[in-house]
C-alpha cells in the first residue's frame, strides 16, 4: 500500500511527538517538517534526517498528501485554509481556529473541497470513553458534572489563555459524552501569571437539567485531571491521570461495594488519532473528530470568553 506523504508544521513541544508518530505508523511517511525557527529546525533535522526541513510550507506543498498543524492557535486558520485550498488533507491540533467565524469558513471549505479534516481533540481517546454505554444511566439523567484540568505553572502555551489551551478539551468532551448543547454559560476567572486568563471556572446550564462546572488553571498547587458525574443514580468519577474509575451506585448494599474501583488501559492518544486520520484518507471515510466538531467546541469557547469579559451569564444562541 502506498504511504501517505505527511508534513508536520511546527516542531515545538507537541510537534516533536507528532513527528515521532508519523514515523511510527505504517500508513504514513514523514516527508517534511516546517518550522521557521532555526534552533527547532536544527533539532528536527537531527531527529529526522530522512525528512526535509524547511521554513516555508509552500516549498514542499507539491510533495505531500497531508499535513499536521502544530503551530500557535493564531496561525491555524491561515495555514489550514491554504492546505485545504491546495487539496491537502489536514490534521489540526485544537482549537482549530481562534474564532468561530473562522471555523465556520473552514468547515464550508472542507466540504467544498471534499478533503479529510480532523480536529485534534485527544481527550476523547481515553479507553474509558469507549465504554460509556456501560455507565449510560449516569450520563442520561439530570446530573451535576464536574471537570477539572489544573496544574502548576509550566511556562508553556502562554500565547493563549487557559480557555483556549485547556478548557477546549473539556468543552469538547461535554459535547461528545453528553450530546447536548448548553443553553447558558457563566464564567469567572483570574489573570495571575500572564496578561491572559490563567484560572477559569465555567458553569454550563442544560435544558435537560444537567449542570456542568468546568475548572481549568495553570497556576495551581497540584495537577488534577478528572471527570465526575453525580445524580440520583450515584456518582461516576474518572481520574484521567491515573486511568482509574470510581463508581458509587445507589444500588450497592454492602459496605465493601459502596465504592467500586477499577482501572483502564493507558493509551498513546496521538498515535491513535493519527491512525484514524490516515485510515479516513485511505478509505475515504469521515474523520473521527471532524472540523464541525472543532467548530462546536470553539463556539462554546467563545461564549465562555464573552462571559468572562462581560461579567454576566451568557445565553447560548
Amino acid at each position: 500500500m502506498q504511504k501517505i506523504r505527511v508534513a508536520v508544521i511546527g516542531y515545538g513541544h507537541l510537534g516533536r511527538f507528532h513527528a515521532q508518530k508519523v514515523d511510527a505508523l505504517e500508513a504514513s511517511e514523514l516527508v517534511a517538517i516546517v518550522d521557521a525557527n532555526i534552533d527547532r529546525a536544527k533539532l528536527a533535522q537531527e531527529a529526522h534526517p530522512h525528512a526535509k526541513v524547511v521554513n516555508n510550507l509552500k516549498d514542499i506543498i507539491n510533495e505531500i498528501d497531508a499535513a499536521i498543524i502544530v503551530t500557535p492557535t493564531s496561525t491555524h486558520f491561515e495555514i489550514a485554509k491554504y492546505l485545504v485550498e491546495q487539496k491537502k488533507h489536514v490534521f489540526c491540533e485544537k482549537p482549530i481556529t481562534e474564532k468561530e467565524v473562522q471555523a465556520l469558513e473552514l468547515v464550508a471549505l472542507v466540504e467544498k473541497q471534499a478533503m479529510v479534516f480532523q480536529a485534534g481533540h485527544s481527550e476523547r481517546f481515553h479507553e474509558i470513553f469507549e465504554r460509556v454505554d456501560d455507565f449510560k444511566d449516569y450520563f442520561s439523567v439530570p446530573s451535576i458534572i464536574r471537570l477539572e484540568r489544573i496544574a502548576a505553572f509550566k511556562g508553556r502555551a502562554t500565547d493563549v489563555d487557559v480557555v483556549q489551551d485547556l478548557m477546549i478539551h473539556d468543552l469538547d468532551l461535554i459535547s461528545f459524552l453528553f450530546r447536548e448543547t448548553p443553553v447558558a454559560i457563566e464564567a469567572k476567572g483570574f489573570k495571575i501569571r500572564t496578561s491572559k486568563w490563567d484560572h477559569v471556572t465555567a458553569i454550563l446550564d442544560f435544558a435537560s437539567g444537567k449542570k456542568a462546572f468546568v475548572t481549568v488553571g495553570r497556576n495551581f498547587v497540584k495537577e488534577v485531571r478528572s471527570l465526575e458525574v453525580t445524580s440520583a443514580r450515584g456518582t461516576f468519577f474518572v481520574d484521567l491521570m491515573k486511568n482509574e474509575v470510581l463508581v458509587a451506585s445507589k444500588e450497592a448494599n454492602q459496605v465493601d461495594e459502596y465504592v467500586k474501583v477499577f482501572s483502564y488501559n493507558k493509551r498513546d492518544h496521538l498515535l491513535i488519532e493519527q491512525d484514524y486520520f490516515y485510515k479516513s484518507i485511505a478509505n475515504r471515510t469521515p474523520p473521527i473528530v471532524s472540523a464541525k466538531d472543532g467548530q462546536k467546541a470553539i463556539r462554546l469557547l467563545d461564549f465562555v470568553i464573552k462571559s468572562l469579559e462581560s461579567g454576566h451569564k451568557e445565553n447560548v444562541r
